[in-house]
């Protein structure tokens, strides 16, 4: 239930509110893409390789999917407006400690505190978007909100290359500071305020449990293939990171209030969209990273070069958002994520054809079409989420979509890493012909995961997610018990 003061909001600020969530979209994608232009700058400026930055990208997907859990019972219990408002706040904070770092270990803690932020942004968000608009207004009201937030992506390479060229890789992390705080300006006066009048106690073990046997499988996952510890104690590892994991289900299914409920997955779209997304972002995840690779390392362009040659996929995405309600209505969702999971892995699978001698137009045709069919990808596999859950479940389909996505992209960043490091010696992470390869087959692979993640998505029957693809009223629910 809502207090009396977070009525629902008038339309006015029904206008708005897009806007607001997507000023936090906005400094997420922002971070991400800016950041990655500048991976080689930053290993060469620390005395690593390029492939060891990974640990900087990986800890804060990591830290999200960690603190990602409690946000949906933090805004329950403090409110959205107060919730969301610190999370920017926390954000900006950890952003200036990054750029403040002298060593890839203290960058790399700077990020977790980055990613504590950053957790609630996401779920929050969307949660108050769910709260606010009607089912059959969601499509439209959360790829309107994608439109702002796509900037990111336009603005980040091409930032990222102009900062690393001409200033400091440090100041990535600064120019986020500015847009949180007049984020913070507007969201404080203006975002609604949704809370529960009741809340349930914190599950304080189940988020040990969970947050300890995620965090020790990411772990493993950065370090293997770095021969930092022995076989035996990566199989150590990923027993107890499974035994703890495994004693979250079990708490889960035994406490009345856990942390994440898994009962949900009842829903078959729900089910769907969680499952089929988190194996489509292992393959997805992994290509932020290895692009400044292939483009700075293997073809030897300049970072400004390496961002301009992602723009054209920010540029599709961003298009693709006006045509995206009338494509769900008149091809449903089943159809859409079957065929389209396949394309967006060929697409993948295509960039392992890139190297020394392709002309940079074939590069920027192949980035344009990634794009637009990404963008598909996600719009359909994040409103799904809220097809056929009630309002009171609203906050915990948002916080496991939420983790299930950031639990994805971490793993997307160390897999990627590793399969390009199995083929690239340690001695040539500098050489441009051995790198090339090393990502060529990073992107079969990662390719070819994509196309199988379809499979999941051919549980969904044709009428799935009609009350959000078609503006009718008619209720249609889809659960399975």
């Amino acid at each position: 239930m809502n207090t009396p003061a977070n009525a629902q909001p008038d339309e006015s600020i029904k206008r708005l509110l897009p806007w607001l969530v997507a000023v936090a979209f906005f400094m997420q994608s922002l971070d991400t893409t800016i950041l990655n232009t500048a991976v080689p700058a930053i290993a060469e400026a620390m005395d690593v390789t390029p492939l060891n930055v990974k640990s900087v990208l990986a800890s804060y997907t990591l830290s999200l999917a960690v603190f990602i859990p409690v946000s949906g019972w933090m805004a329950d219990r403090f409110g959205t407006r107060r919730v969301f408002a610190a999370a920017i706040g926390l954000f900006c904070v950890g952003s200036l400690l990054c750029g403040l770092s002298t060593s890839i270990e203290m960058l790399v803690a700077c990020r977790v505190i980055q990613g504590a932020g950053g957790a609630m942004m996401m779920p929050v968000g969307r949660m108050t978007l769910a709260r606010t608009f009607g089912k059959a207004d969601l499509v439209r009201a959360m790829s309107f909100v994608a439109i702002p937030a796509l900037i990111g992506p336009m603005v980040g390479p091409v930032a990222g290359g102009a900062i690393v060229h001409w200033l400091h890789w440090s100041v990535v992390f600064f120019v986020n500071i500015p847009v949180g705080i007049v984020g913070l300006y507007f969201i404080r006066r203006y975002l609604p305020d949704y809370r529960e009048d009741r809340t349930h106690p914190l599950d304080v073990l189940g988020l040990i449990l969970f947050g300890g046997g995620i965090a020790l499988m990411s772990y493993v996952l950065e370090v293997f293939g770095d021969n930092s510890l022995s076989r035996g104690e990566i199989l150590g590892l990923l027993t107890v990171a499974a035994l703890l994991l495994a004693g979250y289900g079990i708490r889960a299914s035994l406490t009345a209030f856990p942390l994440l409920d898994l009962a949900l997955f009842r829903i078959r779209t729900f089910r769907a969209a969680v499952n089929g997304g988190f194996f489509t972002r292992l393959g997805l995840g992994g290509i932020p990273f290895l692009f400044p690779l292939l483009y700075q390392v293997g073809l030897g362009f300049s970072p400004i070069q390496s961002g301009l040659l992602v723009l054209p996929q920010a540029i599709a995405s961003i298009g693709l958002k006006t045509f995206m309600p009338a494509i769900l209505a008149r091809l449903g969702y089943r159809n859409v994520l079957v065929f389209n999971t396949i394309v967006v892995g060929l697409l993948i699978m295509s960039f392992a054809t890139v190297g020394a001698e392709t002309p940079i137009w074939r590069i920027v045709l192949q980035a344009f079409v990634l794009g637009f069919f990404t963008s598909m990808q996600y719009t359909s596999m994040n409103t799904l989420v809220y097809a056929d859950v009630s309002g009171p479940q609203t906050s915990g389909a948002s916080t496991i979509a939420a983790t299930g996505q950031q639990l994805a992209i971490s793993f997307g960043v160390a897999g990627a890493s590793l399969i390009a490091a199995l083929f690239v010696p340690s001695g040539l992470h500098t050489h441009a012909a051995t790198m090339i390869y090393g990502v060529q087959q990073a992107f079969l692979i990662l390719g070819v995961m994509t196309v199988l993640s379809s499979v999941v998505f051919m549980e969904l029957k044709r009428d799935d997610g009609n009350d959000i693809s078609r503006h009718d009223d008619t209720p249609r629910h889809h659960v399975e018990e």
